[in-house]
């Protein structure tokens, strides 16, 4: 490649096709995937979107000025938020494949060092991600009810069956993702083309009887709307956001299928069907102002309401996937960077890495979408709650990815300060007009997150302190081997034992010589470290360091998207001298007893939750992949 070429790809953040991790599948195959898993959430606003701005909590005139406005401020919104600012420019910031903000976190860490930015950035990581966590319970029951409420525009009597209808239609979707993204994508993909074809069919028929509307992508109509009616307009923007919902989860999403296949998909299919359909709405809207209590059913005519309501219910449960397969991803990323305790992830797919299931995020997940249902019982009252927790993350985002272009990719600082200046103003509007929906249910994305985000940083700064104290209180490697290596007496095989720092003598090996009074033949001090990228060759994998009198540290190192097996990693290791055989190595853990004092740390009721926490977090042993039948615990208590 030549030095030009590097500088230009360098500069746009890639210098690949994007879907490198996704060898096994076409660029065809893996876009139709993306339009059945990642444009589901984007796919189905037009559902209720227009509906909500000119019949929701602030509603408009139904005249020129306001769908033309309306239109407007729609169009360019795709276009800016979701078309330039995600497709274009955020989803080139992949951590080697992965994306959302843990990964982007990580990327901007590790390639420039943390720097005074450092800590800024780890909370706005977080707190982004804390907000995504409450998107993903909103997304869910608003789509689904939104569709199956279409049931209404068919005959009136369907109205009492709207909530057990969303329920069981619920629990369904989320009973089948232990079957894996994989097969989901390839059922719900042709779906979702038959869907985006009947967007543009629908909007088209709507846009020849009133082919003035294409005027409304005319940006002035927009500034029209602002200049003339600026409260209401601003009040509007609450509502207008929901039309790029899904942008933020289009970004978690691309570990699952690449960056080539889902800006192919976007470009080609997604954004022109919706567009056609939202000028086909105005359209509508234009002849019959009556029709914006659900325009989008009412674009079809009645012998086609009942066949729209089932193909865009169907859609629904695929917007729900969206964001449920990017809850999964960011839950793991979360975990292997040490926000979050262990949890058990299962792996769906043989050939692709990034298709995962974590079984109590599904549930707990399925469980706040049902409450949700139950508590606000109408798409229109979710409407109010959704959007916060959107346009907060997308606000976050901003700040940084202008960090990335600025001090990663290197943008000259005019650019910089021109793309983070243009859409910290965007994304602020956005999310100030958002504000607004507090009391009437904005309330609860913002609790989920402040929830969610509590208990992030309370894991991760225990933890922190947990392996402070630890190494506060080990004893030095060089002096214990001095003093018990020829005293002890030695014992046939292997021990591992692990530990969470590379330095001082593990407590379990303290224990294990204090009760048992013996030490095996060779020693080997092992700590897994879970580096700020997705994957970790496997050349350098394994760093050995012979201690003497046969002991060995040893550090086998994983990417944050991997699933550490220390046994095959161990097998394959040919630094701590012969094999690993299993039937001769047993593996010692430390199982610590937290307790909460009133030392210098967390408050104590975060120590409190912090140990719950550690007591419920899925065993290293299982997490690791150790055979149970070679595994030993002792343990310790630890004050923090």
């Amino acid at each position: 490649m030549s030095t030009s070429t590097s500088k230009t790809s360098a500069a746009l953040g890639t210098a690949a096709d994007g879907y490198q991790h996704h060898p096994k599948q076409g660029l065809a195959k893996l876009a139709l995937g993306a339009i059945g898993v990642v444009y589901g959430d984007i796919g189905t606003s037009p559902l209720y979107a227009m509906k909500e701005v000119f019949v929701g909590h602030h509603p408009l005139a139904v005249d020129q000025l306001h769908i033309f406005g309306v239109v407007s401020l729609i169009f360019w919104s795709l276009a800016m938020i979701v078309t330039l600012k995600y497709v274009l420019i955020i989803l080139r910031a992949d951590n080697n494949g992965e994306g959302g903000s843990l990964a982007l976190l990580a990327l901007i860490q590790r390639r420039t060092g943390g720097g005074r930015w450092g800590p800024s950035l780890v909370i706005l990581g977080v707190l982004a991600t804390a907000l995504f966590f409450g998107d993903c319970m909103i997304t869910p029951a608003v789509s689904v009810l939104s569709a199956v409420e279409g049931l209404a525009t068919v005959e009136q009597g369907f109205n009492a069956f709207v909530i057990p209808i969303a329920v069981v239609i619920l629990m369904g979707l989320f009973y089948i993702q232990s079957s894996g993204t994989a097969r989901v994508g390839r059922f719900f993909g042709p779906i979702m083309l038959v869907y985006f074809m009947t967007l543009t069919v629908l909007g088209v028929i709507n846009i020849l009887g009133r082919p003035d509307i294409l005027m409304a992508i005319d940006p002035r109509w927009a500034v029209r709307f602002v200049m003339t009616d600026g409260m209401l307009a601003f009040l509007a923007l609450g509502s207008v956001v929901l039309a790029v919902t899904g942008a933020e989860a289009l970004y978690a999403d691309m570990g699952h299928f690449g960056r080539r296949p889902i800006e192919v998909a976007w470009l080609y299919l997604v954004f022109p069907a919706l567009m056609v359909n939202y000028l086909g709405q105005g359209a509508l809207l234009l002849d019959q102002p009556d029709a914006a209590k659900n325009p989008f059913f009412l674009m079809a005519s009645e012998d086609w309401r009942l066949p729209l309501v089932i193909l865009s219910t169907m859609a629904t449960v695929i917007a729900s996937q969206a964001v449920i397969t990017g809850a999964f991803s960011v839950v793991q990323q979360a975990v292997q960077l040490g926000l979050m305790p262990r949890l058990r992830i299962e792996h769906t797919s043989a050939a692709e890495a990034g298709q995962i299931y974590i079984p109590v995020v599904n549930w707990a997940l399925m469980v706040m979408v049902l409450l949700l249902i139950f508590g606000f019982r109408e798409s229109s009252n979710l409407a109010a709650a959704y959007g916060i927790a959107v346009t907060g993350t997308m606000f976050i985002s901003t700040f940084m990815v202008g960090v990335l272009i600025r001090r990663v990719w290197q943008w000259p600082a005019w650019a910089t300060w021109l793309f983070v200046g243009l859409f910290l103003l965007i994304d602020g509007a956005y999310f100030a007009s958002n504000l607004t929906k507090v009391p009437d249910g904005g309330w609860f994305p913002l609790l989920v997150g402040a929830v969610v985000f509590t208990a992030l940083t309370t894991w991760s700064t225990g933890r922190k302190l947990m392996i402070d104290r630890l190494r506060d209180a080990a004893m030095p490697i060089k002096v214990f081997i001095a003093s018990a290596a020829t005293s002890a007496s030695r014992v046939p095989g292997t021990a591992v034992f692990m530990t969470s720092t590379a330095e001082g003598v593990p407590h379990a090996l303290l224990h294990n010589l204090k009760h048992n009074k013996v030490l095996h033949d060779r020693i080997i001090l092992l700590t897994v470290a879970i580096a700020d990228q997705p994957y970790w060759p496997d050349a350098e994998r394994v760093k050995h360091e012979e201690l003497g009198h046969g002991f060995h540290r040893v550090v086998l190192r994983f990417g944050f998207m991997e699933e550490p097996n220390v046994p095959f990693a161990l097998k394959n290791a040919y630094g701590p001298g012969a094999e690993v055989k299993m039937m001769d190595t047993s593996f010692f853990l430390s199982r610590q007893t937290l307790i909460a004092s009133e030392r210098p740390g967390m408050a104590l009721w975060r120590e409190k939750l912090f140990a719950w926490m550690l007591r419920n977090a899925e065993s290293a042993m299982e997490f690791f992949r150790l055979p149970s039948n070679r595994v030993v615990e002792l343990g310790s208590q630890v004050e923090i």
